[in-house]
């Protein structure tokens, strides 16, 4: 058999292969009785092959339409397609094709049918159509429909923010959405307008003029113009604008710049002065918010706030003053936050954050759905590249900052209800999250409760080491996502002080800081009272060169963050409970926003010393100083020349030295052990054990002074009992830790035995760089007319 085979295929291969040809040919005709010769055989197999090639462009026609259609109506926003040029073009195509059925005398109504058929009609009609192609035998019409036949692969649009994509697990987990899903742009929002606060104020560079300005290494305030607003909720607002050197007045319209090839471009508008708007259910639209932001924010908010929100009202008088400034994208520092209006503040810079990045994340995925297009001619396509750019060097672009994760529970919370409140699986990692961020409470004790702040503040999860990555993408919300894939970087300054690292450590990365559009920081008093360091040195390390180029796509990056630009462009938040020179000092150096500046600056008519409840005579010593610099030099001289010899008497015994500062509490510790003087210590290092035989030793009379942290004091809160006199060093940072430790000399925490119950003092020490805390304790008048005066000692009595 096999040598048959071989001598079949060598000797008479073609003989074979012709009679087998012969054979397909007869039945090709079978079943057709009549026979034709050659010439109506050659007409008939003509009009055969026209039928059926106008069938295949008919089937070819119909799956772009189809396809057309599909993405026109997923890009109906983002596309902008003008319904007259949509008419035209069909016009065009069924005259092109009513001619080519005009020959085959088949009716153009057919095809006008077919066009207004569903997607189901149109998809069934290709089937059935391809299906009998597919019975055809003859090689020329199979060669013909092969191409028409094959099917065409969906087009991937993909989110390009300098991001890799969602792994397909992650897709999964998000509830099965396609990417036809997430190129769908929100059809239901209006058409982006120029007015938008977003836009005028990433969309364009910064004139040179003011640039130049901007850029300069000195105060801020010095290229500012200045203006004085007072607001019913904020009170006084002090309003710094950057301007140019040509102008010192808000330019109306964007500043055009024209050049030779009879081009023009465009520049940034200046800052504008904030204006109070009235936020209502029927104005949210008005304030450029995401529709799919408005409803959830008004059902947040009632659920957040209940009674303290008007029935008619979408916000509060405070939140629509916040809303104010910052939605003009300007940078804003608040020293009124209080644990009562926490949650509005929080709802107010979440609810601006989410709308940003839902901006930004519509823009990037229009641009996509455009470029992917590819209809675009060169010419067009490279006028229109400048368009395109829309983002920044990596992807990551807002950063908010918190002390403990108690406080980032409640923020990721809010973000959460605010994109997704139904939740249903649309949070990725969120079972992950809930353990993490929760748990790990304090105990406080029933007897001998703490003070109220400290149960507010230390209540939840305390811990101060944490940052987690949050994606967001059309319908749901990725949590602990890779900082280069993620939108938002909730984080501590510990946390991200132990990635970013110290010069000569072998792992740092600090390449997501680099396009932070919006930093946000809550809570700053906290966070002074843990590690101000680690958030100066976040400060040092945003908007760097790259190290790597990995994770940015050049071509769609806007030209401001490649010249370097960006810190120009980062908007700022800042709460606090109460006013601190580091924290103007953090909004005026740190601080450059070509947008301008807003400070809530209101004067204190009450201090905290008004909650004394003991009658001491409470004296207060200026130090006089030349410079900043050498503040802290003037004040040790003083204190050791002036104040502590005072103190060395026996009847002065029992006399608690207060230093809000660490590295003083350490200089003063190092002089007293130099100098053989009875002490004891307690600071935030302190080991319990070594705590409580300091206070057993301070209150049995057993060392002369005990030195205390401002520090111990916000982490532990301990009652020191036998305090006869006390020393502050420096006005303490939080105001009410004033009337806290002259409380603590009433006579119920006092050691009756040790006779001395008639010589008790209480001694500040302050310099003019302390005006500030000064003001938070005595008022701002009372302070002021103390800094004018030439007496360098005043004394307070409390009134009964």
């Amino acid at each position: 058999m096999v040598k048959h085979k071989n001598s079949r295929q060598k000797g008479k291969g073609n003989g074979y292969r012709k009679k087998n040809y012969k054979h397909s040919r007869k039945n090709s005709f079978k079943g057709k009785p009549k026979k034709v010769d050659g010439e109506d055989y050659k007409f008939v197999r003509k009009m055969k092959t026209i039928q059926r090639n106008t069938e295949n462009e008919e089937i070819q026609r119909k799956r772009l339409q189809i396809e057309a259609r599909s993405l026109k109506r997923k890009e109906k926003f983002t596309l902008g397609y003008q319904e007259e040029e949509e008419e035209s073009g069909n016009e065009e195509e069924n005259d092109y094709y009513d001619k080519v059925l005009s020959m085959l005398n088949v009716s153009s109504k057919v095809s006008k049918a077919i066009e207004t058929s569903s997607e189901e009609d149109d998809s069934n009609d290709e089937n059935e159509t391809q299906s009998d192609n597919l019975d055809n035998d003859d090689e020329a019409i199979d060669e013909d429909t092969t191409d028409a036949d094959e099917e065409i692969p969906p087009k991937r649009n993909k989110l390009t923010d300098n991001s890799e994509e969602f792994e397909s697990e992650a897709d999964d987990e998000e509830g099965n959405l396609s990417d036809a899903d997430k190129v769908d742009s929100e059809s239901e929002e209006k058409t982006e307008s120029p007015d938008d606060p977003y836009l005028t104020h990433l969309d364009y560079d910064l004139s040179p003029e003011l640039y130049n300005n901007v850029a300069k290494e000195c105060e801020y305030e010095e290229i500012c113009e200045h203006k004085i607003i007072s607001w019913t909720v904020l009170g006084r607002l002090l309003v710094n604008i950057p301007r140019s050197d040509k102008s010192q007045n808000s330019e109306p319209a964007t500043k055009k710049k024209f050049l030779l090839l009879e081009d023009e471009e465009k520049f940034a508008t200046e800052g504008k002065f904030p204006e109070k708007v009235s936020l209502r259910d029927a104005n949210l639209n008005d304030l450029y918010l995401k529709s799919r932001l408005q409803k959830h924010a008004v059902m947040l908010n009632r659920k957040i706030l209940g009674d303290k929100l008007e029935t008619d009202l979408a916000l509060t008088n405070l939140q629509a003053e916040l809303f104010s400034i910052i939605n003009n994208y300007q940078d804003l520092y608040m020293p009124q936050r209080t644990f009562e209006n926490s949650e509005e503040i929080r709802f107010t810079y979440c609810l601006h954050a989410m709308n940003h990045v839902l901006k930004s994340y519509t823009k990037v995925t229009q641009h996509n759905a455009k470029m992917s297009k590819g209809s675009e001619s060169s010419s067009k396509a490279k006028k229109n590249q400048e368009i395109f750019r829309d983002q920044g060097l990596v992807r990551p672009k807002i950063l908010i900052i918190l002390p403990f994760k108690s406080a980032a529970y409640h923020v990721i919370n809010m973000l959460i209800e605010l994109l997704v409140p139904e939740l249903a699986g649309k949070v990725i990692n969120h079972k992950r999250y809930v353990e993490e961020f929760t748990g790990g409470e304090l105990e406080f004790p029933q007897k001998n409760p703490k003070p109220e702040d400290y149960e507010k503040i230390f209540s939840g999860n305390s811990d101060d080491n944490f940052r987690i990555g949050i994606s967001v993408t059309k319908k749901c919300l990725k949590l602990y996502s890779e900082f280069y894939s993620a939108d938002f970087i909730v984080a501590s300054p510990l946390g991200l002080r132990m990635i970013i690292g110290a010069a000569g450590d072998e792992k740092r990365d600090y390449d997501f800081l680099a396009s932070i559009e919006m930093l946000i920081i809550d809570q700053m008093d906290v966070i002074l009272s843990q590690n101000w360091l680690h958030l100066l040195h976040i400060f040092d390390h945003l908007h760097l060169n790259l190290q790597t180029r990995k994770n940015t796509d050049f071509a769609r990056v806007r030209s401001w963050c490649v010249n370097g630009w960006s810190r120009f462009y980062r908007q700022t938040l800042l709460f606090s409970n109460h006013d601190l020179p580091e924290f103007v000092s953090l909004l005026s150096r740190q601080c450059r926003n070509y947008r301008g500046s807003v400070r809530v600056a209101n004067p204190i008519t009450v201090g905290s010393v008004q909650n004394v409840s003991v009658q001491i005579h409470q004296v207060f010593h200026r130090i006089e100083v030349k410079s900043l610099e050498t503040a802290n030099d003037t004040r040790f001289e003083y204190f050791v020349r002036t104040i502590l010899p005072r103190f060395k008497a026996p009847f002065m015994a029992h006399c608690l030295i207060f230093v809000p500062n660490y590295f003083d509490f350490v200089r003063i510790r190092n002089y007293f052990k130099k100098e053989s003087i009875s002490f004891v210590q307690v600071c935030e290092y302190t080991e319990d054990a070594k705590m409580a035989r300091a206070r057993d030793m301070f209150y049995h009379s057993g060392a002369h002074f005990m030195l205390y942290t401002e520090r111990a004091h916000f982490y532990r809160r301990t009652r020191i009992k036998g305090i006869r006199h006390i020393v502050m060093y420096q006005p303490p940072s939080w105001p009410h830790f004033y009337p806290e430790l002259l409380n603590l000399m009433q006579t119920s925490y006092q050691n009756p035995r040790d006779g001395l119950e008639a010589h008790t003092s209480i001694t500040v020490l302050y310099t003019k760089y302390d005006a500030l805390q000064t003001a938070a304790i005595l008022g701002t008048e009372q302070t002021a007319g103390m800094l004018r005066s030439s007496k360098l000692t005043h004394t307070v009595v409390k009134e009964k």
